[in-house]
């Protein structure tokens, strides 16, 4: 008897040791796949609550893994969103956002973007021995001094492949659509411009007429003067699509102006594409979308399918997109040895709209979107992991995580280490995504519009709360609107903005839509709750560094000699795609 007990425990400790030794095979330096939508709304995904627009693929990786319904961007915009994604860091530390209207880079061909003296993820898993690959929007700058220095392009910061768009899809790039990029300044340079020629024909008339006693030298000089303006300003505004709208393959400009209807086609062929010939691994790929930005460009095959318009099209299209790339995974055998994250850069574009038609996403309960650096719509975002056999299925963690957290952990995954010259502020999730530990260790999260700290998230976990304090508030137009649909974006400072003293307090765990503010009377511990994040904010400003800033007027304005060109400049026309750009998704 205690023989075959004995044989019997032998048996089931080598299973074990199987099962474990087959677990750590898998944990060995995954293939890692970063999915990153483009101003998607957490509302607009069946998983996080819709039932009206399909997104079967998204829920399926819902389905498969791990759901964070507490996802928070580190920004409301793209570019210092997906700088504190690559770097794990606030976009402040590293100089990527603004204390100005400009709070993204507004050219390809200005000296702006990523500095670097910043470690990517990208560049430590390519240490370790990863092939790293970026297919889509980078939006993170090119040049630095020279049209072909590249300093702040992909290649540059740990990316052995590139092929996307450098910039972002903005309406310019679709012919047709009423232009987007600048449009205040494009209206002031235009004023300024007609104020100086009427000048100019004012004097030209009171001269021919005798009543203004002005010589031509002065006339021609002023005239001229009006012209340089003219043309100095209508040569980057003017030719938008020409210098915006372009694809690169590594540091070639393939297209330009590039054809956005076949857009999507090329860079779902080029995602699958890297994944066939990398299956031997380990490959790092991020696929950024340039879906759900306006224009909304979406394939004749998803044109009014949605119950949502052209935005619900534009939505269910990238999520079979997404489901293409699942089956390059599926069918290459790489499924259990992928670790796949699937995320957006921040909430739905509220403003985005034509007449009665939403052209941006929805974000659910949650107030604000897109701009908004405070309230919750503006950077709650989805959050999806699957890693078939490490991660559990089906499950849901309800606890403040953040996008800049996918730093640390692909750089744990690939074995690497991160730097120890700098501060990171993201946390590697595998503890939580495993199930080892209950929640994160996010204790205080700082909410940022531009360089302004607008709010402070408090998780005050032996209690259960999730304070967070609202310091600055956009003010809405028109008022009580939930948006800023008079000016387009809602604004950081100034007089667009309320500043609260005491702040705005909510508890989100029992108010995530934060419709009522907390106070003295109504919460008990309101001046303890306030008076331990105004002590949180202290320490987090003392870590901060003065930096150059990214986004400063001389760095984003564009400049003829930065300008990426396939051709001789300024006739920079080219198309090296080949393919049937309306091809089938």
């Amino acid at each position: 008897m205690m023989s075959l007990i004995t044989v019997w425990c032998s048996l089931v400790i080598v299973q074990l040791m199987g099962l474990c030794s087959s677990t750590e095979t898998q944990m060995s330096k995954p293939n890692i796949l970063l999915i990153m939508a483009d101003d998607l709304g957490i509302g607009d995904v069946g998983c996080y609550g819709n039932d009206t627009i399909r997104t079967p693929n998204i829920d399926r990786l819902s389905k498969e893994g791990v759901k964070l319904t507490q996802h928070i961007s580190a920004a409301p915009l793209c570019s210092p969103s997906r700088a504190a994604f690559m770097t794990g860091r606030y976009p402040i530390r590293s100089g990527m956002d603004a204390d100005s209207v400009y709070r993204i880079l507004y050219w390809i061909g200005g000296s702006g973007g990523l500095p670097n003296n910043e470690t990517t993820f990208a560049k430590i898993l390519q240490k370790q021995g990863y092939t790293t690959g970026l297919i889509g929007k980078w939006h993170l700058g090119v040049n630095c001094e020279s049209r072909n220095d590249h300093c702040h392009h992909p290649l540059t910061h740990g990316f052995d492949y590139y092929y996307g768009m450098p910039f972002s899809l903005i309406n310019d790039c679709q012919a047709g659509k009423p232009s987007e990029l600048g449009l205040a300044f494009r209206a002031r340079f235009a004023y300024h411009t007609q104020l100086i020629f009427l000048a100019v024909f004012t004097l030209i008339i009171g001269k021919l007429i005798g009543l203004i006693p002005v010589g031509w030298k002065l006339i021609c000089g002023s005239a001229f003067c009006g012209l340089l303006y003219f043309v100095s300003w209508y040569s980057s505004f003017g030719f938008v699509s020409y210098w915006n709208c372009l694809l690169m393959r590594n540091h070639e400009v393939t297209q330009q102006p590039m054809k956005v209807e076949g857009a999507a086609w090329l860079m779902q062929k080029e995602a699958t594409s890297f994944i066939e010939r990398n299956r031997n691994g380990p490959f790092l790929l991020m696929v950024s979308f340039l879906h759900v930005h306006t224009p909304l460009v979406t394939t004749k095959k998803f044109i009014g399918k949605s119950k949502h318009g052209l935005y619900g099209d534009n939505v269910e299209e990238m999520d079979s997109m997404i489901g293409s790339i699942l089956d390059a995974i599926d069918k290459q055998g790489l499924r259990n040895n992928t670790l796949t994250y699937f995320t957006s850069d921040h909430g739905g574009f509220l403003e985005a709209q034509d007449g009665n038609a939403q052209l941006g996403g929805w974000n659910g309960i949650y107030k604000g979107g897109k701009g908004m650096g405070g309230w919750e719509g503006g950077i709650r975002v989805p959050g999806i992991f699957r890693w078939p056999g490490v991660l559990p299925a089906n499950t849901v963690i309800d606890v403040p995580t953040s996008l800049m957290d996918i730093y640390p952990t692909v750089v744990h995954l690939g074995g690497g280490k991160l730097p120890q010259d700098r501060i990171i502020d993201g946390r590697d999730l595998m503890p939580l995504l495993q199930g080892k530990v209950t929640n994160s260790e996010h204790t205080f999260m700082f909410h940022y519009c531009g360089l302004y700290l607008h709010a402070v998230r408090w998780h005050q976990v032996e209690i259960g709360a999730i304070w967070k304090a609202h310091y600055v508030t956009p003010v809405f137009h028109p008022e009580g609107a939930g948006a800023c649909y008079g000016r387009r974006l809602c604004s950081c400072y100034g007089d667009s903005v309320n500043h609260h003293n005491p702040p705005l307090l909510f508890d989100l765990a029992s108010d995530p839509r934060e419709d009522v503010p907390l106070s003295p009377d109504t919460e008990p511990q309101f001046k303890a709750v306030v008076s331990r994040i105004d002590r949180a904010v202290e320490e987090h400003r003392k870590t901060l560094a003065v930096v150059p800033l990214q986004f400063s007027q001389p760095n984003n304005i564009w400049k003829p000699w930065l300008q990426p060109c396939c051709g001789t400049f300024p006739f920079c026309f080219c198309d090296k795609e080949e393919g049937d750009p309306h091809a089938t998704l």
